[in-house]
């Protein structure tokens, strides 16, 4: 890996900075390529915790007026749409227990709950700024923990972070039937 980003003459740091700042790449994402490199663990994990919040504030300053401003744009507003829609649907918990339940959503290293998603559910739910921001940081620093700590495990890491996904997907299918099956009984 170290020396595929020598090639492309961008270093690494650089790498996990922009690379912790994309929607969905975030740091869980970034985390890994940064040790793949070669770079200390300690070097990555504040890299990837500051560029990870870096969108953070922009999103809880100027969501509100961005969306204004390009709602006009049909496929803009299509977009935005679909976007609160998938994080309301994932935000029932961060409703019930505010800040904290902004910071356990934020610090779950999976796809679709990291800072990106946390700034937009605190908007939509009215959070204060300042609250928002320490909960979602606090979240991205033990999301990073975690990453962290799965990546410098290496293979054990990833079988590890396998498990808990597979775990987490079979729950989730089982819950979704099982919510079905009550749905048809209360029917009948």
């Amino acid at each position: 890996m170290s020396e595929f980003l020598q090639s492309l003459d961008i270093p690494a740091e650089l790498v996990v900075l922009l690379g912790s700042m994309i929607p969905i790449v975030e740091l869980r994402g970034a985390i890994p390529i940064g040790i793949a490199a070669d770079l200390p663990w300690y070097e990555v994990y504040l890299i990837a915790v500051i560029g990870n919040m870096i969108p953070v504030p922009v999103i809880l300053i100027f969501m509100d007026f961005v969306v204004k401003v390009f709602s006009h744009i049909p496929a803009c507003k299509r977009f935005f749409e679909f976007i609160f829609e998938k994080t309301t649907a994932k935000v029932e918990r961060v409703e019930k227990y505010q800040e904290i339940g902004l910071t356990i959503f934020t610090a779950i290293p999976l796809p679709v709950t990291g800072a990106w998603t946390a700034s937009i559910a605190a908007k939509l739910l009215n959070f204060g700024r300042r609250k928002a921001f320490f909960s979602i940081l606090l979240g991205v620093m033990i999301s990073g923990v975690i990453v962290t700590t799965l990546s410098l495990l290496g293979w054990i890491g990833a079988i590890i972070a396998a498990v808990v996904l597979i775990g987490l997907a079979v729950f989730y299918i089982m819950r979704k039937k099982n919510k079905r099956v009550s749905k048809q009984t209360d029917k009948q």
